[in-house]
């Protein structure tokens, strides 16, 4: 959007909304004198700053493939074409776009609070178990040992991802209200036995519990409206959620997990080859799309085991490494076939290199989204081969994030990272082939 603005010469200012929050926020003088506004996103988005103001709301990706089209409809907006009645809501305009469901942006939310808890509690829980740690500090067994310390820390933190999943999922669907029901069911969910899948039953059921509480107390008079969210929808729905979960989903998603956790078990040879050529594929589909979400969070989910404790997954390490090669492929393409590319994209090549050992997929959208016939088949290829040498070479991961920096846990890691190598190598030299020459 930046770019193709600044090509037209129209003023804009890009607030973005990451894993790391937000940064370049809007001002209340940014809004007040803009003549329209763009939200692409598929998380959460506060709107009511933006009443009174022309606001074109769609995908994060049109944000990326659509930037033109956008700029002229914010550009040539005159009236507000979306106005939020309720905190958070998103409606979305724009000639009937066809819009992605709700239950995606509750889910995202919902993973990306859960992540870190993930990522530091599976780290540290693995960490003493690494042949350099174990080297210095054995036996981790001593109950005041160094590496014992750090697997107890790190199974606390562990120990918060069912509920900080199904908390942030209510949450997204209820707004703050719908946080205490969430996250009773996920703690419910980890203690019952039905795990991930639990936990994301459990945090959908509870949102859409406060809804209907909400919509069932709207009878109550005005003056007790502040009474509301601090005493019957906590109660209420505690009472409630505390009983869905005991009778309904704790065993009916326990017998999902378990049955989903002994198959998964169960796998070998050719079965557990081709899941990481279709895991690892589906990373470099749409570069962190619901393709690529899809496969992110099975990836994770397999990280807890049917007791609800840390494993080490051999189908997280397919995910990741998958997500490694499109950058990776396309920063050694850049050097090996520079008349394939721009100079502003060969430019870039350090970077994609950076955020391809960071396990940052989206280095790859504006290669993507420049050439997606070419530069999608390509990196796809690349990450399915990597993710089918991972399970070839037996290798295991504890955390859902890292990149290189995580290596040090995974079993295995010098032949994981002759996949990744190979896997890099196979994108590349496919964009090398594919690519047309350009100017």
């Amino acid at each position: 959007l930046e770019q193709h603005a600044s090509r037209r010469g129209i003023s804009i200012k890009v607030e973005t909304n990451g894993q790391s929050g937000v940064k370049n926020a809007l001002t209340a003088e940014d809004i007040a004198g803009a003549t329209g506004i763009i939200v692409a996103a598929d998380k959460y988005v506060p709107m009511n700053r933006f009443k009174g103001k022309p606001v074109v709301i769609v995908k994060v990706a049109d944000g990326i493939n659509k930037a033109d089209q956008l700029l002229d409809e914010a550009s040539a907006a005159r009236h507000p074409s979306t106005r939020a009645k309720r905190w958070g809501s998103c409606r979305r305009s724009g000639g009937g776009r066809k819009r992605r469901p709700e239950s995606y942006k509750h889910l995202m939310n919902g993973v990306s609070h859960m992540l870190p808890f993930v990522i530091g509690g599976g780290i540290l829980i693995a960490w003493p178990s690494c042949s350099i740690w174990s080297c210095r500090y054995r036996p981790v067994r001593f109950q005041h040992s160094p590496g014992r310390l750090l697997q107890e820390r790190g199974g606390l933190a562990f120990s918060f991802m069912m509920p900080m999943l199904a908390g942030f999922i209510a949450a997204s669907i209820a707004d703050r209200p719908g946080l205490l029901a969430g996250f009773v069911a996920g703690a419910m969910a980890s203690a019952g036995g039905s795990g991930f899948f639990g936990a994301l039953v459990g945090g959908f059921a509870a949102g859409y519990l406060i809804l209907a509480l909400k919509k069932a107390l709207s009878f109550l008079p005005e003056s007790l409206e502040n009474l509301k969210p601090i005493l019957l929808y906590p109660v209420l729905g505690l009472m409630i959620m505390g009983a869905l979960m005991v009778v309904l989903i704790n065993p009916v998603m326990g017998a999902v997990n378990h049955w989903v956790n002994d198959g998964l078990t169960a796998m070998s040879g050719g079965s557990k080859v081709l899941l990481g050529l279709v895991l690892g594929g589906m990373m470099s589909i749409d570069f962190g799309g619901p393709l690529n979400k899809a496969a992110y969070v099975f990836g994770t989910a397999s990280l807890a085991g049917a007791d609800g404790q840390a494993v080490s997954s051999p189908f997280m390490a397919s995910v990741m490494i998958g997500g490694m090669v499109p950058p990776l492929a396309i920063a050694v393409a850049c050097r090996l076939f520079p008349k394939k590319f721009t100079e502003q994209e060969r430019n870039s090549s350090v970077t994609n290199f950076v955020m391809g050992l960071s396990f940052i997929t989206e280095g790859a959208i504006p290669f993507a989204a420049e050439d997606p016939s070419r530069v999608i088949p390509a990196c796809a290829i690349g990450s399915a081969v990597a993710g089918a040498l991972s399970m070839v070479f037996g290798c295991t991961i504890p955390a859902p994030h890292g990149g290189i920096f995580v290596f040090g846990v995974v079993h295995n890691w010098p032949m994981y990272l002759v996949a990744l190598a190979v896997g890099t190598a196979v994108g590349a030299v496919l964009l090398g082939v594919l690519k047309k020459n350009r100017e």
